[in-house]
């Protein structure tokens, strides 16, 4: 209960900053940061099942392998779990139109106040890291 209210509090204070009215950002900025942030959830994606392939097969193969997918399975079927789970899923859901809010927020401000100063050598960076990416973490698979 102490949790929830701390919570709830902490909520209304962080709505309260970020209340104020902020720039908007432009839509090609945001257009370009959504295009950018799906290529990297693609490359995180794509690394994790890279990585859960390479391992699988060791993990089947050993004793403890398969002692701790059945304590992994048989921990999801606890009920305190679930409910942790549903809480924390709901959690996300209710939260994400004040992180979409945030988030646009403060591509707003880095637009108007920033973008003029740093934006030509930050666009260059991420072009220039991106054939690296390509190589070390693909974001096709």
């Amino acid at each position: 209960m102490k949790l929830t209210f701390a919570l709830i509090l902490a909520l209304q204070v962080s709505v309260c900053v970020w209340a104020q009215d902020w720039p908007e950002p432009d839509k090609e900025l945001v257009d370009k940061y959504e295009g950018l942030k799906a290529v990297f959830l693609k490359r995180l994606v794509n690394a994790w099942e890279k990585a859960k392939d390479a391992i699988q097969p060791a993990l089947e193969s050993s004793p403890t392998g398969g002692q701790a997918k059945e304590i992994f399975e048989e921990m999801r079927k606890r009920p305190r779990v679930e409910s942790a789970i549903k809480i924390i899923g709901g959690l996300a859901s209710e939260l994400e139109p004040v992180v979409d809010k945030a988030r646009m927020a403060l591509l707003g401000a880095y637009g108007q106040y920033l973008r003029p100063y740093i934006g030509e050598h930050l666009d260059k960076a991420i072009t220039n890291i991106k054939p690296v990416l390509d190589t070390v973490l693909p974001h096709e698979g």
